[in-house]
């Protein structure tokens, strides 16, 4: 029964681990090709590259060692090179492509009744 369990929760990890990888291959082929190099963050191509072999690898070749590679490039895709991607674009924040003040709120600045 342990087995079992242990069995479960590894093909729900293997699962999220691969979900994960295609969410950032798909971020990065709809991502402009002028960011990246903008962002000084390697190229399109490079990055298209290196997320297609971790999800083929997650779909295909079931070895621990590099699942866990493809994983450690994919989270630096998600905490480095996107966020690069998304200050040069303009992105976030409602698309307004500045970064708002602490006093902002909902509708926009808030500047305490004056």
């Amino acid at each position: 029964m342990l087995m079992t369990a242990f069995g479960g929760f590894m093909w729900l990890l293997f699962t999220a681990i691969l979900v994960l990888a295609v969410v950032a291959l798909v971020m990065a082929a709809v991502a402009r090709e002028d960011a990246y190099r903008a962002a000084s963050k390697q190229n399109k191509m490079f990055w298209l590259i290196i997320l297609g072999v971790t999800v083929a690898v997650n779909l295909f070749v079931p070895m621990l060692f590099l699942q866990i590679a493809g994983l450690i490039a994919t989270i630096v895709f998600f905490v480095d090179v996107r966020p690069a991607i998304r200050e040069v674009t303009g992105g976030g924040r409602g698309g307004r492509g500045r970064r708002g003040s602490s006093s902002d709120g909902p509708y926009g600045p808030y500047n305490g009744g004056r």
